[in-house]
């Protein structure tokens, strides 16, 4: 059987696509879920899950021609699962929140800040992957500086779009906003996306290189078998 990096190309393929298969079918059901009976209103609902909506064609669109590895697939879901879980109650009332908020003493439910954390753990690798397989940049120190700020420029225009959002509805977007009187909530945003940029470089850049691996192994739409690298140990294909 055809080989590439020593994966068998056939038994990736079938693993792949049955472990994205499971994410899929796992984060749809979580997006049906969070759109029954929102604690809050729909259109704070509709703003939580809109980066979702916005992705999902995008992933499905580019699955066969351009797959991702699935350290990424899982950020994703993660990812996902997060802002929806945020959108079913809004951030200031899930649940979790308040259970460490009495566990730790915070005076506030800090669930935003889980999102925002995420905010930058996943995009980081998202980044990451994107640049090391589309640009002349390899792993090292430019590659994770791109890969941090990335997150953080996103951060920062997302905490505009939420400024925009209640200059515009003005109250209809308070719970999106998820402020609950702490002047500091936009800095400490950031500040918690760029803790989460960093740890996912140092806890997953080894990991992320061993699932990139296997993605060179699977077939591309109308291209027969992809090698996304040149050679073993460089970076993929530009």
């Amino acid at each position: 059987m055809l080989q590439s990096n020593g994966y068998p190309v056939r038994g990736v393929l079938m693993a792949a696509k049955k472990y994205h298969l499971i994410l899929s079918l796992l984060v749809v059901a979580v997006f049906l879920w969070s759109g029954i009976e929102v604690q809050d209103t729909r259109f704070t609902w509709f703003l939580e899950v809109l980066p979702f909506i916005i992705a999902l064609p995008l992933l499905v669109f580019t699955y066969k021609r351009f797959p991702l590895s699935n350290v990424m697939y899982a950020l994703i879901a993660i990812h996902a699962v997060i802002l929806m879980v945020g959108g079913h109650y809004s951030y200031a009332k899930v649940p979790l929140g308040f259970w460490c908020q009495e566990w730790f003493g915070w005076t506030r439910n800090n669930y935003d800040k889980i999102g925002h954390l995420m905010q930058g753990f996943g995009p980081a690798i998202y980044a990451r992957e994107i640049l090391w397989r589309t640009s002349p940049l390899r792993p090292g120190k430019w590659l994770a500086f791109m890969a941090i700020s990335v997150p953080l420029a996103f951060s920062a225009f997302y905490e505009i779009i939420e400024w925009a959002m209640s200059a515009i509805y003005n109250t209809d977007a308070e719970a999106f906003l998820g402020t609950q009187g702490y002047i500091w909530d936009t800095q400490t945003d950031m500040f918690y996306c760029l803790i989460g940029s960093a740890a996912a470089l140092s806890m997953l850049s080894k990991l992320h290189d061993r699932s990139l691996e296997k993605v060179i192994a699977l077939p591309v739409s109308g291209a027969g078998v992809s090698f996304g690298y040149r050679e073993r140990g460089q970076g993929p294909r530009r």
